[in-house]
């Protein structure tokens, strides 16, 4: 008899789960151990750095080694009187935000991994050495972290799968639907955590552009729009090239700086976002013009 496609798609679940727990295996108890080892006897790099790097790997491990894998080895084995697993992977579920973590960590310490492999060539070595290894399978660190970031899809991918291949009448319908509804939620909390840690980055680089002014740097501002404007001189009848920075609190008024070192802009004025006022102009001798008027002062603008 052949197997019902549902049992196979369960299958390859259980066999890709076996491969991940090997591969966290080797990232918390080979690379995470002997770098650790090293880093306690003063010879490679701090182990600040190397907690930092491996951020919760440790509880991602003991977490899928100790509990999910041995659940679903065991429910396999009872699939000819129990089939389904809709219920053990809504017990995963709620233990999956703690990929958030790893995965908000996981650029800075792509990055750490580089800075530290030039700066301490017993760190490089020793790395290398574990990749020489034949668990490695010929690949980089690097290429085996990525895998924690790329299970929770994997699971959705599969879980879908099975949804679809299930009989109607399955008694495991009602659980996997459900279970399916909980691994989408992780996934979005996985996805607005890279978000959250993008957006903050690019407000990071904006701020140091601007030269940090202590009273701007807030991690809730966000950066809706910025670009070159030309200013208006009624006074002369002449325009001079500005730069605006618009935040959801506030419109940065600029000018950018002759000499390129350090902050690539001088923040002129602040207008408050709050009682803000923007008014077309219909002036023929500058068109595409506009006036911006706040609490603090009222600018005439010119786009291109």
């Amino acid at each position: 008899m052949q197997e019902p496609e549902e049992k196979k798609i369960a299958l390859e679940l259980l066999e890709t789960e076996q491969a991940y727990v090997n591969r966290l295996h080797l990232l918390d108890q080979i690379f995470y151990t002997e770098l650790m080892k090293e880093a306690k006897n003063g010879k490679t790099v701090p182990e600040e750095v190397v907690k930092m790097i491996f951020s919760n790997i440790s509880s991602i491990y003991q977490f899928h080694a100790k509990f999910f894998l041995p659940e679903l080895q065991k429910r396999m084995e009872d699939w000819s009187c129990n089939p389904r697993i809709g219920d053990v992977i809504q017990k995963l579920a709620p233990f999956l935000k703690m990929y958030g973590e790893y995965v908000k960590n996981f650029d800075k310490a792509m990055e750490l991994i580089t800075v530290w492999s030039e700066k301490s060539p017993p760190f490089q070595e020793l790395i290398a050495d574990i990749q020489k290894r034949k668990v490695c399978a010929n690949l980089t660190l690097q290429h085996h972290m990525l895998e924690p970031v790329q299970r929770i899809p994997r699971y959705e991918l599969l879980l879908k799968d099975y949804v679809r291949k299930l009989p109607p009448q399955s008694l495991d319908r009602d659980d996997a639907e459900k279970a399916l509804e909980m691994i989408f939620m992780v996934a979005k909390h996985s996805n607005a955590a890279i978000a959250e840690m993008e957006r903050l980055q690019n407000l990071w680089v904006v701020y140091q552009r601007l030269g940090l002014e202590d009273d701007i740097v807030d991690p809730s501002n966000e950066l809706i729009k910025e670009g070159p404007i030309q200013k208006i001189s009624t006074r002369n009848n002449s325009t001079s090239e500005k730069y605006l920075f618009l935040f959801n609190n506030m419109l940065l008024y600029c000018v950018p700086k002759v000499i390129q070192v350090g902050a690539e802009f001088q923040v002129h004025l602040r207008i408050d976002v709050d009682g803000m006022k923007v008014r077309e102009l219909n002036d023929t001798q500058f068109p595409h013009t506009f006036l911006v008027s706040g609490k603090q002062r009222t600018l005439e603008l010119q786009a291109r």
